[in-house]
């Protein structure tokens, strides 16, 4: 596997948010979202390869419930599936976090899927059309939420980017709404505050849950944390 950063800390976002947690976070990611926030593992890429069994072993170090796969996009890695079961049979609360592009026969207690919108997309460069190819698998997502237990989280820009997210589920008549989480985009404390502001409004109105960004309002948009 190849590793960007492996650390303890907790679930900044989503239905577990607040809870211990130990993050392994893969380098690589097929998309390349103008607004990533790890740019370490997508536009450039860092990590060293790794053995699971030896990331296993850390992991396990930690003595915590939940582990949190993450990138990048950790499916695109062949490993994570020996990992993922090697997690479930010591007993790990799996989550994986993935854009919703990839499957493998993975383990896990939840798929936390985070679907690319058009606000996504970066507006040039040899990856813009790239990305806007391959940002939206409407066969993947559909495994996904039924095989999996599973949330979705979407990224929110601008209000406008609420009527997207309605469109994008007209397609997925069977996601309950309790299972959708918006999240304001931003890096910064005081961004995230002023977006939740109106965010909370528009999730309100229209039966979506807001996600909190703990670690953004905790740490910042540190690495490790």
């Amino acid at each position: 596997m190849r590793i960007a950063e492996l650390f303890h800390s907790i679930q900044g976002e989503g239905e577990f948010a607040g809870t211990p947690t130990v993050f392994v976070r893969t380098t690589g990611c097929n998309l390349r979202c103008w607004f990533c926030d790890t740019p370490y593992t997508s536009w450039k890429p860092e990590g060293h390869q790794q053995s699971w069994q030896d990331v296993l072993e850390e992991v396990l170090g930690f003595d915590c419930e939940h582990v949190d796969l993450t990138g990048g996009e950790p499916l695109l890695q062949p490993d994570v599936v020996p990992f993922t079961a090697a997690l479930k049979r010591a007993g790990c609360f799996v989550t994986i976090e993935t854009a919703g592009t990839v499957s493998r026969p993975v383990e896990a207690d939840l798929m936390s899927i985070s679907p690319k919108l058009a606000n996504s997309t970066p507006t040039s460069g040899v990856w813009a059309e790239r990305h806007e190819r391959l940002r939206d698998n409407a066969e993947i997502i559909t495994q996904l939420c039924n095989d999996y237990r599973h949330q979705l989280k979407f990224v929110i820009d601008n209000p406008s980017d609420v009527d997207d997210v309605e469109r994008w589920l007209a397609r997925f008549p069977t996601i309950a709404r309790e299972n959708v989480w918006l999240m304001p985009q931003a890096i910064t404390a005081e961004a995230l505050a002023e977006k939740t502001e109106w965010l909370g409004e528009l999730a309100a109105s229209r039966g979506y849950r807001i996600s909190p960004r703990l670690h953004v309002e905790l740490y910042g948009n540190a690495r490790g944390k």
